[in-house]
C-alpha cells in the first residue's frame, strides 16, 4: 500500500507537509501542493477519508437539496447543467456530494435532521421552497448554505439575470417591429416574478401598453403543457397578440405546439421567445430564440460560495450572472 512517506519520498517533501496537503492546509503553495499530488496520482495513492475526517473536523460530504415540484427530477434541464457545475467545483477540492430528503430508512425526518445524521459540512439548495416549513428550519440553522434561484437575507445566493434576460427579449421583439407582445409567465416562483418584472419594465421602458389579456401565468414548475394552456387563453383574448415572451423554453414549446394545433405558424403567424436555452431549443422546428443562463457557470459559483463558507470565510453574498440573447428562427420581422 502507497504511503505519504512513499509520496514525500519521491518528492523530497517532508511527510509533514505531504499530510498537510492532504489535509487542505493553507500554509502549502500552490506549486509545492501540485508536485505532491502529481506524484500522488502517479503512485496510485489513496488517501483515507476517516483519517482526514478525524484530523480536518470536516465530513467533506455537501448535501444537495433538490425541490423540483413537476416530476421531472434530476433530469430537468436546469438541474442538470448546475449539479455538473457544481460537481466539478466540489470533487476538485475534494468533497463528495451526497443527496438530502426528508425520509431516512423509512422514517420521515426534517431536512436539518438528514444534515444532522450525515454530518454534511454544508448544503446546496436548488430552487428552493418557501412554502416548506422544513426547508426555513435548515434556511435558520447554522449550517453552511447557498441557494440558487432564490433571495434570503440569512444564506448566499446566486442566479441568472432574470431582469437583463427580459428586457432583452422583450427589446428584440421591438426592434423587429412588434408591439403587441405578450407574456407567459412562470407562476410565483423567484426567476417567474423576475421575468415578469423584467417584461413589465421593457414594456414601460419602450411606450408600449400592457393588455391585461395578454399576460398569462403558466404553472410554477414550467411544464410544456401549461405553457399550450397559456397560448391557448392567449388565442382567446379580445386583441391577438403578435409575439410572445415565455419566461422559460418549456413553456415557448407548449406555445409553438397550440400555435401549431390551431393550423398557425411560428414565425410566420406569431413569433415566440424562450428563456433558458435548454438542448432541446436548437432542435425545434423552427429552432427557439432563447435567453440563455449558463446552468454550469451558475453550478461553479455557487459551490466556490460554498465551500468558502464552510472553510471559515465570512458574509452573506448575492451573486447575479450573466444572461445571453441567442436569436434562432422563432422571430420574424413585421
Amino acid at each position: 500500500m502507497i504511503t505519504i512517506y512513499d509520496i514525500a519520498k519521491k518528492t523530497g517533501f517532508s511527510p509533514t507537509t505531504v499530510s498537510k496537503v492532504f489535509n487542505d492546509y493553507s500554509d502549502v503553495s500552490a506549486k509545492t501542493r501540485r508536485k505532491i499530488l502529481e506524484a500522488a496520482e502517479q503512485l496510485g495513492y489513496l488517501p483515507n477519508a476517516h483519517a482526514r475526517t478525524l484530523t480536518t473536523k470536516r465530513s467533506w460530504t455537501i448535501g444537495v437539496l433538490y425541490v423540483e415540484p413537476s416530476g421531472a427530477g434530476i433530469l430537468h434541464p436546469y438541474f442538470a447543467g448546475v449539479i455538473e457545475g457544481f460537481k466539478q467545483v466540489a470533487t476538485a477540492r475534494g468533497y463528495d456530494l451526497m443527496f438530502i430528503s426528508k425520509d431516512i430508512g423509512g422514517k420521515k425526518r426534517s431536512y436539518l435532521e438528514h444534515c444532522k445524521i450525515r454530518g454534511v459540512d454544508g448544503i446546496v439548495v436548488i430552487l428552493p421552497d418557501y412554502a416548506d416549513p422544513y426547508f426555513l428550519e435548515l434556511l435558520d440553522s447554522s449550517i453552511p448554505c447557498v441557494l440558487l434561484d432564490q433571495e434570503s437575507e440569512l444564506k448566499s445566493t446566486v442566479c441568472s439575470d432574470n431582469l437583463e434576460g427580459s428586457l432583452r427579449a422583450v427589446e428584440y421583439l421591438y426592434r423587429l417591429g412588434h408591439r403587441k407582445i405578450a407574456h407567459i409567465g412562470g407562476g410565483d416562483t423567484f426567476s417567474g416574478n423576475r421575468r415578469l418584472q423584467g417584461y413589465m419594465q421593457a414594456m414601460e421602458k419602450l411606450g408600449l401598453p400592457v393588455n391585461p389579456e395578454h399576460v398569462i401565468q403558466g404553472s410554477f414548475d414550467y411544464t410544456v403543457e401549461s405553457g399550450r394552456a397559456a397560448m391557448e387563453q392567449l388565442l382567446r383574448a379580445g386583441e391577438r397578440p403578435t409575439a410572445v415572451f415565455a419566461a422559460g423554453d418549456n413553456l415557448a414549446l407548449g406555445a409553438m405546439m397550440a400555435l401549431k394545433e390551431r393550423g398557425m405558424k411560428v414565425p410566420g403567424d406569431m413569433s415566440v421567445v424562450g428563456f433558458d436555452d435548454i438542448e432541446m431549443a436548437k432542435y425545434l422546428t423552427p429552432s427557439l430564440t432563447t435567453v440563455r443562463q449558463d446552468t454550469y457557470a451558475l453550478g461553479n459559483r455557487a459551490a466556490d460560495m460554498l465551500i468558502y463558507t464552510i472553510e471559515g470565510g465570512e458574509g452573506i453574498r448575492t451573486d447575479i450572472l450573466p444572461v445571453e440573447l441567442v436569436i434562432r428562427e422563432s422571430c420574424r420581422s413585421l
